[in-house]
């Protein structure tokens, strides 16, 4: 009974001290919660000249090769120091010889054969000057003698041996060729790319000796697509009046390399599988086999091409990353609040858009990427960055 008696006291003391600690308590303390502000790098927008450029890649390649082939017979007896994959020869160099002996002696018996010939036309000349005297007497002695006759002038003879002279000097001629095709020269200043043959080999004729290529101009071939087509003036096949300028690059590891170069021509037909018009650039002298000072261009290289356009007037130039749905920029107002605004593009490419309408000179816009903005938002701009320039 008394346990029950302690018990009942105690919880009630508890639940008196509980209910004046909740009447006695502060009230708690009211903060406003503030709205986090959207921190955002912005670009003041600025009219500026924009020469567009078109950017494509191409290969490097020949403008002119060949496939070297034997014209005669026999086998390979010389070759030059520089006859080998990646050697440079001028026009006009030996880079093979070919056994002549044989060639020199068919050059000498159509030499005699020649000869031969020449002593039985003189023979058949003088046969005929005696025939045509003996008949000029005999009508001396006779008044009434008839006309002469060809065969007895002796003139199917002299046809003949002259006939047979002109074939022997035919003869000779092309012994004389055979014997000089025994010595390959270059045909043009270029480069061995690749050794199909070598001395001590025997080859026929039509045989492949080597492939090369002229080192005077490289060639990159540069599609273009029927958007790019507006921005350039593409000089046509056989109209090298207008070349356009164009810049190659190319990077090896850390190092990147640069040449200049023309557009000289376009294909003048769409490729039927990709839709695009192939552009070709010309760069003098690849190998700097002239003196020029730099990287040398090779064969093969793959190069990012920018080519010179047209000028498109003073417009905005913005990033691309910029726009959202391709053409809705946010533009920051005095406020520090953002507003989605629709800007008519005239042409982008890989890295900027170029605006024509939309935006006002001085106005501000955001190039940080915002996640579900909403018109009004506000923001505070971290930095304000520079224009771009003013060419593609």
């Amino acid at each position: 009974m008394k346990t029950w008696v302690i018990s009942t006291v105690i919880i009630a003391f508890a639940f008196g001290g509980a209910f004046v600690m909740v009447q006695t308590r502060a009230a708690p303390t009211q903060m406003e919660r503030e709205i986090p502000v959207l921190l955002v790098d912005a670009i003041e927008a600025r009219r500026e000249p924009v020469i567009f450029r078109v950017n494509t890649q191409g290969a490097v390649t020949p403008r002119t090769e060949s496939i070297l082939v034997s014209e005669v017979s026999g086998q390979i007896v010389e070759v030059a120091s520089n006859y080998v994959s990646g050697g440079f020869f001028r026009k006009g160099e030996l880079l093979l010889k070919i056994d002549p002996r044989n060639y020199q002696s068919a050059l000498k018996s159509a030499q005699a054969n020649v000869a031969r010939v020449q002593t039985q036309v003189a023979k058949e000349n003088a046969l005929a000057n005696f025939a045509l005297d003996d008949w000029k007497t005999l009508q001396d002695l006779n008044a009434s003698t008839g006309p002469i006759s060809d065969l007895a002038l002796r003139k199917p003879q002299l046809a003949e041996a002259i006939a047979e002279l002109t074939s022997a000097e035919a003869a000779l001629e092309k012994a004389q060729e055979d014997l000089n095709r025994t010595s390959i020269r270059a045909p043009y200043d270029g480069m061995v790319q690749e050794k199909r043959a070598d001395v001590g080999q025997y080859v026929n004729t039509g045989s492949q000796l080597a492939l090369i290529f002229a080192t005077d101009y490289a060639e990159i071939r540069l599609p273009i697509t029927q958007r790019e087509l507006s921005l350039i003036d593409l000089p046509s096949a056989g109209d090298s009046s207008s070349p356009l300028p164009v810049t190659l690059t190319s990077e090896a590891g850390a190092a990147r390399h640069t040449w200049e170069g023309l557009v000289v021509r376009s294909e003048g037909v769409f490729d039927s599988a990709s839709r695009v018009l192939y552009a070709v650039a010309q760069v003098e002298d690849p190998y700097n086999q002239n003196g020029r000072i730099g990287e040398p261009l090779r064969i093969g290289t793959f190069v990012t091409a920018s080519i010179q356009g047209r000028f498109g007037g003073a417009l905005f130039t913005i990033p691309r990353h910029a726009l959202q749905r391709g053409e809705t920029l946010w533009v920051i107002d005095e406020q520090q609040k953002i507003y989605p605004r629709d800007v008519e593009i005239v042409s982008t490419d890989e890295e900027y858009a170029y605006i024509d309408a939309g935006l006002t000179d001085g106005e501000r816009y955001t190039i940080t990427p915002v996640d579900q903005p909403l018109p009004g938002m506000p923001v505070r701009v971290n930095s304000l960055l520079p224009t771009f320039g003013n060419v593609r």
